[in-house]
């Protein structure tokens, strides 16, 4: 399975794509799209676009992004919501399953700590997926969204194994 990770912004949205098979992940890619100083209608279609081409391009089975969480700029918070939001229909246009997560979930996957700084989420993407430097933050930070949702659906599919054991439904 192939994921696509999100790490939205109005300025700059960072991708991050891994694949999985079976207990292993693996690096595709990872980047950033970035907007110039383009309006906010204009950064929104960019964003889209953005991830449209890289649905083409990489054919993600699935699709992980960051909650929005409330900063103390509630105006800066509507303005990632949006980002979020056209980055949602880029996926949901193409019939992706979405996932969503808060940071501290994120963090808590791939640092061990929700509260992690970004220069640890960059070092833990770097070793865990064997990466030969380190990633840009923001790409970093949706690597490891996709990271984090490798990680809850092996435990859920291991959680639904046993259920279905215990059931009788697993053979």
């Amino acid at each position: 399975m192939r994921i696509l990770g999100i790490d939205p912004g109005s300025r700059k949205t960072g991708y991050g794509i891994i694949n999985i098979d079976g207990q292993h992940i693996t690096y595709v890619a990872s980047g950033c799209i970035s907007m110039s100083d383009q309006d906010l209608a204009d950064r929104l279609k960019t964003i889209f676009e953005g991830i449209g081409t890289l649905i083409a391009t990489y054919e993600p089975g699935e699709m992980a992004i960051e909650r929005v969480f409330m900063h103390r700029n509630a105006d800066s918070a509507l303005k990632l919501g949006q980002a979020r939001g056209a980055a949602i229909c880029a996926v949901v246009t193409q019939a992706i399953p979405v996932h969503e997560y808060s940071a501290t979930q994120i963090k808590q996957s791939v640092v061990g700590k929700g509260h992690a700084q970004k220069k640890q989420v960059q070092h833990m993407m770097k070793v865990l997926l064997k990466l030969s430097d380190y990633p840009q933050p923001d790409a970093a930070d949706a690597l490891a969204t996709a990271y984090c949702h490798a990680n809850m659906n092996g435990t859920l599919l291991q959680l639904n194994g046993v259920a279905a054991r215990r059931h009788g439904r697993y053979r």
